[in-house]
């Protein structure tokens, strides 16, 4: 007869094991993935063993209540471990299943033949014994020398990282400047307050105030494009070969009062204006041209190219001997029959000279 003082808790411990461990592997509750997955696994294994015990008391019983309890534990079991496999993606499971198999099987076959037929209770387990020695042998000896070494780990693969190389624009810059002193309402703010850009520059805001700005399109509030926080000293740039030609509108987010715009025009044909430095340049003569033309006026965008048709070395320097050097642009050293050129794309007056003959002085004037 079977013991159901046996039988009861081991069929709720299955139960109880075999719902958690399906439900830690299928990754539906990670409690059980970090770590409960243990000890439902032993509630599994410990609810068999008195499951099993309470069945094989007094003998394989074989009244209809023994087996149809077994029944309900093997369809709890089989319906688990179907949504098991089914739902988890963990390669895990079936080596699970295989090990319970291994157990179960062996147990299964070694305690009927003990009860039925006692005398070959001893050949038939040392049958499974070596069955089960022969088959640890072979998984371990193909796992190390066969043609899939599944138990030699492979060596880890060098990663390879792809190089990412910074691609550093070329695109001609176009300068705005957040005047200091602009958060006071009603104070000059972007400097230019309305610029004309080609489609394809870089519009550089910096900050030189002391307080914290942004560039932010009014329109849309920022949808077409939006500087965040503009830190003194800092800068924003916005590539326009994305935008559409028009005016574009923009605020201050911090100071709502700031507020200038742009036009994106069409590309032009470069244009550029040559600048002679002649022969002579470098000594002080009566009615001497030391910048042919000294004074031009050109339009935003215009090249202003350099020529040093003088035997001697000059440079072409933003600012004048009076003043200091601005940092708008420098030539560095001019060598005879070499050139400089710039790009104007602010408008406003430069003044520039020679750093080695501070005499020689020229003007560019950007309408």
């Amino acid at each position: 007869m079977s013991n159901w003082d046996l039988m009861m808790p081991g069929m709720g411990l299955t139960a109880i094991g075999i719902a958690g461990v399906t439900l830690s592997y299928a990754g539906i509750a990670h409690t059980f993935i970090d770590g409960m997955h243990a000890l439902t696994g032993l509630t599994l294994i410990l609810g068999l063993i008195f499951f099993s015990a309470g069945v094989l008391e007094g003998g394989i019983s074989t009244s209809n209540r023994a087996k149809a309890t077994t029944l309900v534990v093997l369809s709890i079991a089989l319906a688990f471990g179907t949504f098991a496999f089914t739902l988890s993606s963990v390669s895990s499971i079936p080596v699970f299943a295989g090990v319970l198999l291994i157990i179960v099987i062996p147990a299964v076959v070694i305690a009927y033949v003990a009860m039925k037929i006692p005398e070959y209770a001893k050949p038939v387990a040392g049958i499974f014994i070596l069955a089960s020695g022969a088959g640890i042998a072979a998984y371990v000896g193909f796992g190390l020398v066969g043609p899939d070494t599944y138990l030699i780990s492979e060596q880890p693969v060098e990663e390879i990282t792809e190089q990412i190389e910074e691609v550093i624009s070329t695109a001609p810059v176009f300068k705005i400047s957040i005047l200091a002193g602009s958060s006071v309402q009603g104070a000059p703010d972007y400097e230019p307050d309305l610029a004309h850009v080609t489609k394809g520059h870089i519009i550089e805001w910096a900050n030189d105030d002391n307080a914290i700005h942004t560039a932010t399109s009014s329109v849309d509030f920022g949808e077409t494009f939006d500087s965040s926080m503009i830190n003194p000293g800092e800068t924003f740039q916005l590539d326009t070969s994305g935008l559409e030609l028009g005016e574009y509108q923009y605020m201050c987010i911090v100071h709502p009062w700031m507020t200038a715009s742009f036009v994106l025009e069409e590309v032009k044909e470069p244009v550029k204006v040559d600048v002679s430095i002649p022969q002579g340049a470098s000594v002080v003569q009566v009615d001497q041209l030391y910048y042919d033309p000294t004074d031009i006026s050109v339009s935003v965008g215009t090249t202003v190219v350099w020529t040093n048709n003088d035997n001697a070395v000059h440079t072409a320097t933003s600012g004048s001997l009076e003043q200091g050097i601005s940092d708008e642009f420098d030539s560095d050293l001019i060598p005879p029959g070499g050139t400089f050129e710039h790009t104007f794309n602010t408008a406003g007056s430069s003044d520039y000279f020679c750093l080695l003959h501070p005499w020689m002085i020229g003007t560019v004037t950007v309408e």
